[in-house]
């Protein structure tokens, strides 16, 4: 009879086996760690590009949004945007946008990053605005007493916006705080203005670079007089050409807003994305360690609330 064959497998020189149980012992460990750097890079991405988070601090949005609102923002509404910011850093950078889907309406409740107040070629700090896109490049925007008039159309007052009762009477009606510097014109009577679009034209002579040399210098530009002579980068100039498109925004709480009045016009490269919807919604003055008082704050009513 012929022998048997043996069943077990070859095996090539003296190699031997490895227990399974000590070959994987790592394997466990690596996956978790692939599971979670992926998911941080998508939520990475997702808060960059796509949706982010923001909290209402202040009444200038009343009562449309309220202190204590908290939103998510589209960040795709009005395109692509490559951030201004790297995660937890102050320093600007270079941003370019992709356009798709749509661009900004007029009456879009906008999120976008303060260009600086009215004399601030830089602001002193980083933060996030939201208020009312009420004037597109190149529109013609002007208030009279208190009314809102686009390229000589009332404006509708927004259906949740807040009015006071004589605004004349506003306290903050100072003319020399009030955009751009020289104009004298006050918060309840302003403008008309042209809002810049890329491409304009300004005429300058010295009267005119008082109100336009920090928009100019926003553009990343070096402005002095010398003589009569206006120079821009070192060259005389009687003209400026605009180099962005530019939004005029206004809060909701008119009489209670510091908005383009204020501080003037809005870059387009500035602007983050729509604001969407509130996702929560309570009094941010109750402490969180008293959990039932600040419990009896959820305004349950405004929770999943578009915003109009």
């Amino acid at each position: 009879m012929m022998p048997e064959q043996s069943k077990q497998p070859l095996e090539s020189g003296n190699t031997e086996a490895v227990p399974d149980g000590e070959k994987n012992i790592f394997s466990p460990l690596i996956e978790y760690g692939k599971i979670f750097i992926i998911t941080l890079l998508a939520a990475l991405i997702l808060k960059l590009f796509v949706v982010d988070a923001y909290r209402i601090p202040s009444t200038s949005m009343e009562n449309t949004l309220q202190v204590g609102d908290f939103l998510l923002v589209n960040k795709l509404a009005y395109g692509l945007h490559t951030p201004r910011h790297l995660p937890f850093r102050t320093t600007s950078l270079s941003s370019f946008t992709l356009p798709f889907f749509r661009s900004v309406h007029r009456g879009d409740v906008v999120v976008f990053e303060f260009p600086g107040s009215i004399n601030e070629v830089t602001p002193s700090e980083s933060v996030n605005y939201i208020k009312r896109c009420i004037g597109l490049p190149g529109d013609t925007v002007e208030l009279r007493s208190g009314r809102v008039f686009v390229n000589d159309h009332e404006m509708h007052f927004p259906p949740m916006g807040r009015r006071t009762a004589h605004p004349l009477d506003n306290t903050n009606r100072q003319p020399s705080a009030i955009f751009p510097s020289g104009s004298m014109y006050t918060d309840v009577n302003y403008g008309p203005v042209v809002v810049p679009k890329r491409n304009d034209i300004l005429h300058l002579d010295p009267a005119a670079l008082v109100q336009w040399r920090v928009f100019i210098e926003r553009e990343g530009h070096t402005v002095q007089m010398k003589s009569d002579s206006i120079m821009i980068d070192g060259a005389a100039v009687s003209s400026y050409r605009v180099q962005r498109d530019y939004y005029f925004a206004l809060g909701d709480n008119r009489d209670n807003s510091l908005d383009s009045r204020y501080w003037g016009f809005v870059p387009d490269d500035h602007v983050i994305g729509e604001a969407l919807m509130i996702y929560w919604s309570w009094d941010p003055e109750i402490p969180v360690t008293s959990l039932s008082e600040k419990y009896s704050t959820i305004r349950w009513d405004r929770i999943g609330t578009l915003i109009r």
